[in-house]
């Protein structure tokens, strides 16, 4: 995989997707700066950068939902966060939606993007809120979107407040060098955690069961969120919702294992079925029987030669779409030729949705250097969307840039004190959530993944699930597959079939 690919991959994961010492906001001087040094440089790094985001703007609008007109209370502010020396670190940009009127025990829900560096308007105008950006009949002309009523929006179940991370959106740290405390794993959960627990207080909303939502990266940073709202804010969450989510870091770009391979081979039988047009879930049940039995055996076994071999690579390229020659020449390790092969000459697609191929910019190229067609192509069109919705229905006015995916952040992100691909083979989120499954009885999972999503396919969050001691999984745990990729909700269909069953998610009584 090409440093440029691999970057793009981490992006988002996401949106997304595969798009970072001590708390921030209680951080130690840096070394070679004493207290009276780093005020000093906070004092003339925060004027500059924090005047430009302005107060908060609340005003009063009418979800129509069909059946109900649901009156509700937008917020677009920020929430300051305040270092040990009495100055303010960072201001956490955040959109929150409360009904009026609302019955005891309404639901809030924490929503943010991964990336790292993703903010959180993919979530926020794709899926959960009160508007939702629509992209053509084509559904990825991001050249004239449309932004529209919601009538699938979560705030029919639950409130909503949707977060921006340090560096994404609009939330900004004090000056450069203060940023890079946030660009962490541990540090970048603690100061969410810290801004959801100063949400609660200060709307007295404590007595509320909370949720959180994370799409790719977020889905791991939720599981990191939940714990540090445990362990540092004595805050306890009812439930997570993890969409397209990063969890094991192992299973991430590791194109030569034979376990990641047999993962996301199903999500390449979705893409090319769903290409002829045959996409089936008998299909699908074929299609994960077979990656998890011949072909891991295959791939974990001895090179296969003569019939068993012509066998293996003849179905594979039935099942994909790839030439057999160049399956062969892979000995059926797919990861790092699906791009350019799975669409014929010329094309290449997309790792957030195998299924979607554009012409390839550099068909000389034996590895894709493309843009990506999706992250790089319609979806763009959420920052700018946002922007303009902030400004002229919610108040919030700035002259600052909303940054929608900042590769800088991405960068300079640290996994457990390391940065790069081999730091980041170390993550995992399944621990925290064991632990948040056996310490908090109520505590419920739900993940959802698009079928053709070859970035963060489901095949690993169902193996994540099925690995879990029954104790914890059963009735607790599960997952929820749809049509689409990693951003399946632009699919309208698939958006409103996850709709109904995150309701169902936080209803389950009503719905038994």
């Amino acid at each position: 995989m090409s440093d440029r690919l691999a970057l793009r991959l981490s992006a988002c994961a996401t949106a997304m997707l595969l798009v970072f010492s001590t708390p921030a906001w209680s951080q130690e001087p840096p070394p070679g700066h004493g207290e009276a040094e780093s005020a000093q440089e906070n004092e003339r790094a925060s004027p500059g950068i924090f005047s430009l985001i302005p107060a908060d703007s609340s005003t009063d609008h009418v979800l129509k939902t069909g059946d109900t007109d649901l009156p509700y209370t937008a917020t677009a502010g920020t929430l300051d966060l305040i270092g040990q020396d009495g100055n303010r670190t960072a201001k956490i940009f955040y959109t929150a939606y409360v009904a009026k009127d609302r019955k005891p025990g309404r639901p809030l829900t924490f929503a943010f993007n991964g990336g790292p560096g993703a903010a959180s308007a993919y979530l926020h105008m794709g899926l959960v809120g009160p508007k939702v950006l629509e992209f053509g009949e084509t559904g990825d002309n991001g050249t004239t979107p449309v932004l529209k009523d919601n009538p699938d929006s979560w705030l029919a179940f639950s409130d909503l407040v949707l977060i921006d991370p340090v560096g994404t959106g609009w939330s900004r740290a004090a000056s450069d060098e203060a940023a890079g405390n946030f660009y962490k794993v541990r540090q970048d959960a603690e100061s969410l955690a810290k801004a959801i627990a100063l949400y609660t207080q200060r709307n007295d909303r404590l007595d509320a069961p909370k949720y959180l939502l994370g799409e790719s990266y977020g889905g791991f940073r939720a599981a990191k969120v939940a714990a540090a709202l445990k362990d540092s804010q004595s805050m306890l969450v009812s439930g997570i919702v993890m969409l397209s989510p990063f969890l094991e870091g192992r299973f991430l770009g590791n194109s030569d294992d034979p376990l990641s391979a047999a993962l996301q081979l199903p999500s390449l039988a979705a893409a090319e079925m769903e290409r002829r047009g045959t996409f089936t879930p008998g299909g699908m049940k074929e299609a994960e029987s077979f990656a998890m039995g011949t072909y891991l055996t295959s791939l974990a076994g001895p090179r296969p030669g003569g019939n068993a071999a012509d066998g293996l690579y003849s179905r594979l390229a039935g099942m994909t779409g790839m030439p057999k020659d160049a399956i062969a020449r892979t000995r059926g390790f797919l990861g790092d030729i699906y791009a350019k092969q799975m669409a014929g000459a010329g094309k290449v697609v997309s790792p957030y949705d195998a299924s979607y191929a554009v012409p390839d910019a550099y068909p000389e190229a034996p590895y894709s250097q493309n843009d990506d067609p999706i992250l790089d192509g319609y979806t763009r069109a959420y920052g700018s969307a946002f922007a303009a919705y902030a400004r002229n229905d919610l108040g919030f006015k700035t002259e600052m840039t909303y940054s929608l995916l900042n590769t800088d952040v991405n960068r300079r992100w640290e996994w457990n004190g390391n940065r790069g691909g081999d730091a980041r083979a170390l993550a995992s989120a399944s621990t925290d959530l064991r632990d948040l499954l056996s310490v908090i009885p109520s505590f419920r999972l739900m993940i959802a993944h698009g079928y053709s999503d070859a970035l963060t396919p489901y095949g690993v969050s169902r193996y994540v699930i099925d690995h879990m001691p029954p104790e914890l999984a059963n009735g607790r745990a599960s997952l929820k597959v749809y049509r689409g990729g990693h951003m399946f909700y632009t699919r309208i269909p698939s958006r409103q079939a996850m709709a109904a069953d995150a309701r169902a998610f936080y209803e389950p009584k009503a719905t038994e």
